[in-house]
């Protein structure tokens, strides 16, 4: 999958600090693992086909 678009978003110190904590626990970057969970809550609210995003 390309990735040629991007969004900027504001978050509190707080929620951004348990982000990198999840995505360093999942070894992963925070854009890697903010990816991953916006694809697994568009499929399961049927906005994106499972397994689509390939």
């Amino acid at each position: 999958m390309v990735r040629d678009a991007s969004i900027g978003i504001r978050l509190s110190e707080e929620v951004k600090a348990a982000l990198d904590k999840a995505a360093r626990a999942d070894r992963r970057t925070i854009s890697a693992y903010v990816e991953i969970l916006i694809v697994a809550d568009l499929e399961a609210k049927g906005f994106l086909p499972k397994g689509g995003t390939e």
